[in-house]
């Protein structure tokens, strides 16, 4: 096992916790069985994702937002503007830590958590592989560099982008092709950006997505993406592995008339796996 340093556990604890996520996030929180989860997110009033999460309901009072690059204390500081009287508390970070091992786990699989006193554990493998991540009480696992790295390139390669801050607050769950990831509703009813979302839904206004990207240069979130001497897209994430660097980038869904370029660096077309769909 090695540590996952910009993941955090986010706990909604509270008689009210599941009402309160129903409202606010934008995945179909009241569907989900007690010990699975989901993907989710927060959005904006304006549909853009704020940060995006897996969720875990541990029983009927208690859930556990997985976050990744996001600040635990500024989100549920966030967050708890939007409580009012609802009768739960929100707990960030705490004594969970998380750590990943590219390993099946004996009693997690697909949706299915593995939960006990100490804490929790959830499949996250695809069809690259399996792989677990594990969240406990004060636990100890060893930084590693490049399992790191190896663990965001398989995120990106199945079409799980990793915000870095400066893309929070960007895009749409459709711009951001989360319906792989089965990651927001458009059924459920209402809940901050719904009406974006599902009026983008329903008269098929979604004209970009995700599309993944190798490069042999360096890249970095934000960088546009140029064809032709004229802006094509933006990327959105990315991390250096193995000697190259591995993108997602939000693109318009008609194909590029010659090679996309960022930063005059061509970029060779990759094809999104899947299986991280819960």
């Amino acid at each position: 096992m090695f540590a996952l340093p910009d993941h955090h556990v986010v706990t909604l604890r509270g008689r009210d916790a599941l009402a309160f996520a129903q409202a606010q996030f934008m995945s179909d929180v009241a569907a989900l069985a007690d010990g699975h989860w989901q993907w989710s997110g927060w959005l904006t009033s304006k549909g853009r994702v704020i940060a995006l999460f897996a969720l875990l309901k541990a029983d009927g009072e208690t859930l556990r937002l997985v976050l990744q690059d996001v600040d635990p204390e500024a989100f549920a500081a966030q967050l708890q503007r939007f409580v009012f009287r609802s009768k739960l508390v929100i707990e960030p970070g705490g004594d969970l830590r998380v750590g990943g091992t590219f390993e099946a786990h004996s009693s997690a699989a697909g949706p299915r958590a593995a939960i006990d006193h100490e804490g929790f554990a959830l499949d996250f493998g695809g069809d690259g592989g399996v792989r677990t991540l594990h969240a406990g009480a004060g636990l100890a696992a060893p930084a590693d560099a490049d399992a790191l790295a190896r663990w965001a390139a398989f995120d990106l390669a199945h079409g799980l982008p990793r915000l870095p801050a400066s893309q929070a607050e960007q895009w749409t769950p459709q711009q951001l092709s989360l319906e792989r990831l089965r990651a927001y509703s458009v059924k459920k009813g209402c809940y901050p950006g719904q009406e974006i979302v599902a009026r983008t839904h329903f008269l098929g206004q979604a004209k970009r997505g995700l599309a993944l990207f190798e490069c042999d240069a360096p890249l970095e979130a934000g960088q546009q993406v140029t064809e032709q001497d004229r802006t094509f897209g933006t990327i959105v994430a990315t991390v250096e592995t193995r000697g190259q660097s591995l993108a997602l980038a939000v693109l318009p869904f008609e194909p590029a008339a010659s090679a996309p370029l960022a930063q005059g660096h061509p970029l060779r077309p990759a094809s999104l796996r899947g299986g991280l769909a819960r």
